[in-house]
């Protein structure tokens, strides 16, 4: 269900927004720790229209406040999701950045566009690294100018696995240590690992997933072909049969939520 109680609030009297952040250091991979896996179920047929919004107005206004747009795409296995990332350099830096935004003059202007097309917002997976150092660097390139449009090449692949244990009780390190290592082999490369954060959700008014055993994984490949042929180039290897395979049967609560992610024109992840 949509929860945007505080949406209906007058923009009188709400305080003016923060001076914008500094810019984001282009080598600083430190920046940045914890995300927002955020997944809209869009109205039926409004998807574009969602993404055009988003893309025209949401971004620049975003970041200004200091939070980073990681990527936004297309759901390839559902045509009325829309998948985004978000990410703050800190908990506290989070609860600002999100009272400024959504309490601010971009937000209070377009809320009455964007919230008819909401179908449902509550999936969303509060994150933070699984390990120091295995979250999202700094971005590459350039982000497209508003209005562009095309449909980039390639896939993001998020795999959400739903554990036993925590990922800190060993999950972690295993797929730090042995798991990475055999995608990569096999041509799945991890972009970057997540696992729960652990601070309650300090903005309260926009609901998060908490208190779930998890590891959310990311990698990148050219085609949903393409990934099935990397995930058969590893099963077919003896170490998987004899090693992988029954330690995952272990670790695993059930079986993981694979997104196929198709980047926006303005995603920056792609």
């Amino acid at each position: 269900m949509k929860r945007f109680p505080f949406l209906s609030l007058a923009v009188a009297g709400i305080a003016a927004l923060a001076t914008p952040a500094p810019g984001i250091a282009a080598d600083d991979t430190a920046l940045h720790p914890v995300i927002e896996l955020r997944q809209y179920k869009i109205m039926p047929g409004k998807r574009d229209t969602m993404i055009a919004l988003f893309e025209r107005e949401f971004v620049e206004s975003q970041e200004r406040l200091g939070m980073r747009l990681v990527g936004q795409f297309r759901d390839r296995d559902d045509p009325s999701r829309f998948t985004w990332i978000r990410a703050f350099p800190s908990m506290e830096a989070r609860g600002k950045a999100l009272n400024d935004f959504y309490f601010g003059p971009v937000w209070q202007a377009h809320r009455g566009e964007a919230n008819p097309l909401l179908d449902d917002n509550d999936d969303v997976l509060l994150l933070r690294p699984a390990w120091p150092g295995s979250g999202f660097g700094p971005p590459s390139g350039q982000r497209p100018p508003p209005g562009a449009s095309g449909k980039p090449a390639g896939l993001i692949v998020a795999t959400i696995e739903y554990l036993w244990k925590q990922p800190d009780e060993g999950y972690a390190a295993y797929f730090r240590d042995t798991l990475a290592p055999a995608y990569r082999a096999a041509g799945l490369p991890v972009l970057a690992v997540y696992g729960p954060e652990t601070e309650p959700n300090n903005f309260p008014r926009l609901y998060v997933r908490q208190n779930e055993r998890l590891l959310v994984w990311f990698t990148r490949v050219s085609s949903p072909a393409a990934y099935q042929a990397a995930q058969r180039k590893l099963r077919a290897t003896a170490v998987w049969r004899e090693s992988l395979r029954p330690a995952l049967a272990n670790y695993r609560e059930r079986i993981p939520q694979v997104l196929m992610l198709s980047p926006t024109p303005r995603s920056l992840l792609r």
